[in-house]
């Protein structure tokens, strides 16, 4: 058993009744018995060696056991400490508290919550910020906000922790509520609500607090605003903002900004935007010493993403021969994508076998991998590679892989294999919608307009309904959005206008 094992197993006696004393583990393993003993030990010859023990030296020696990432020692140290009649104080336990996190270990949490309590220091903001911060990562909001409003003038940080925690539980108004309120807001918070609604997917908010930021002018962003900022903007795909915000890195850090974290998220940027000139650019702007992996994987999957499939592969064998990384799972996955969508079909399997035979890495074929090769080698048409491939690879195809295949016989009218395909996709999920879209798609390639009745209106009984289709463009540094259907757009009239002048031009060919 390794140690962290044995850690993990010693974090079940960490039991704090009335009296705090801890208990006796006769069910232990020896050597499990053996490693408290040492650690029980450790913590007791600490306080001996000091002639005055008091308060303050005992919090001491349970800080210095924190900052050595020696958490159950610090709790045994707490135990003692307790056991001596030395009353802890409110820095005793914002101490010991951050052991219980760091060891996520929520009884114990709240039984030092309940002790601190009982002793009248649960209010104090040092005890109520670690408190605070034990429930938000390893309990309730609920517990967490009745800790908040029980802390005695809370602090940036209670308040910040707080908010974190309802942006990654989705709970968005709560989040904005409090951020509101808060008198004062550091940059910490700035970037903990920006980080938190681009990391749930509120790409517009996040920009939308970025703006908010630099227009109180109180508070500068730093190093880490502009990541999380410049990633929300790429999934917008807007250009002309995200330009703004990349001006914005030059005027607050500077030209020659070497955070990689920042280069990768414009090279990702720029590559999603169509922009592959400047995110070479802000590639070769990243010195080498700075650049890793996530950095040659952004610029490979932009040129994957943009159909420059052996510009991909070329940057490709630029890291290879050039540094001393190895490809990961992403980069190869990255490299598959660029080879499918630029018809490189002999390119992406020569890549794919020598990922079979030649690496060494287990773990850098993933089911990704396998579903990127059968849709290659469906969307080209070959159909029996393709199963073989299925049924060759050494883990159970999952519903990505008959997708795929699906997808393939979609565009190939291959409705035989399509309807096969189709019934193994409804027989794992019979209610997964794009199954039955992309099955009704191949019959109406097939001109097969009873089959497309009848999927129709199997999805109607069954209450299924087509996800809406949606894309949009910028266009003077305005986004306009365009639903599959719209009949509500403003600019309808002059859309379906131009549809029907290039409907025209192509039937003229």
């Amino acid at each position: 058993m390794v140690l962290s094992q044995r850690l993990l197993l010693l974090r079940k006696s960490h039991s704090f009744p009335s009296a705090l004393v801890t208990k006796s583990h006769n069910s232990f393993p020896k050597s499990v018995k053996y490693l408290e003993s040492v650690l029980v030990s450790n913590a007791h010859q600490a306080f001996d060696e000091i002639t005055d023990l008091n308060v303050v030296s005992a919090t001491a020696v349970i800080g210095r056991f924190v900052k050595q990432n020696r958490h159950v020692e610090a709790s045994h140290a707490f135990k003692r400490l307790l056991c001596l009649g030395i009353r802890p104080n409110e820095f005793t336990f914002g101490t010991i508290i951050g052991s219980s996190t760091f060891l996520k270990d929520v009884k114990l949490g709240k039984q030092l919550h309940g002790y601190a309590l009982k002793v009248g220091l649960s209010s104090n903001v040092f005890v109520g910020s670690a408190v605070l911060n034990c429930y938000v990562k390893l309990s309730t909001l609920v517990d967490a906000r009745r800790c908040f409003d029980d802390t005695r003038e809370p602090n940036v940080v209670s308040m910040t922790n707080l908010i974190s925690g309802y942006l990654k539980k989705h709970e968005f108004e709560e989040a904005l509520s409090l951020f509101r309120t808060m008198p004062e807001k550091s940059v910490v918070t700035w970037n903990a609500v920006i980080g938190g609604f681009s990391q749930t997917g509120k790409n517009e908010e996040a920009v939308n607090t970025f703006v908010d930021m630099l227009r109180e002018g109180v508070v500068m962003p730093n190093e880490s605003t502009f990541p999380c900022t410049v990633t929300a903007v790429s999934n917008m795909a807007a250009h002309g903002a995200g330009k703004s915000i990349h001006a914005c890195v030059i005027k607050f850090l500077g030209q020659q900004c070497s955070n990689v974290f920042i280069g990768n998220s414009l090279i990702s940027f720029y590559s999603k935007c169509g922009n592959m000139e400047d995110s070479l650019l802000a590639f070769n702007k990243l010195e080498e010493q700075h650049r890793n992996i996530v950095s040659w994987n952004s610029i490979i999957w932009g040129y994957a993403h943009n159909g420059r499939g052996e510009e991909a592969i070329a940057m490709f064998e630029k890291m290879v021969s050039d540094t001393n990384m190895k490809p990961n799972n992403v980069t190869l996955l990255g490299l598959l994508f660029a080879c499918n969508h630029s018809g490189l079909i002999q390119e992406g399997y020569m890549y794919f076998n020598k990922a079979v035979n030649d690496y060494d890495e287990p773990n850098v074929l993933q089911p990704e991998h396998y579903a990127c090769m059968v849709d290659m080698l469906s969307r080209s048409g070959r159909f029996k590679e393709a199963e073989e491939l299925i049924k060759s690879m050494p883990l159970d195809p999952g519903i990505g892989f008959w997708k795929a295949l699906l997808g393939g016989c979609q565009i190939h009218s291959n409705k035989r294999l399509a309807k096969l395909v189709a019934s193994k996709i409804l027989e794992m999920d019979p209610r997964d919608v794009s199954s039955y879209v992309m099955l009704s798609n191949a019959y109406s390639a097939a001109e097969k307009w009873g089959n497309v009745s009848d999927i129709r209106r199997k999805m109607k009984e069954m209450g299924l309904k087509r996800i809406t289709g949606c894309s949009w463009i910028e266009v003077r540094d305005q986004v306009r959005v365009f639903v599959n259907a719209d009949k509500n757009s403003e600019l309808k009239g002059e859309v379906y206008r131009m549809l029907r002048l290039i409907t025209q031009c192509i039937r003229g060919r």
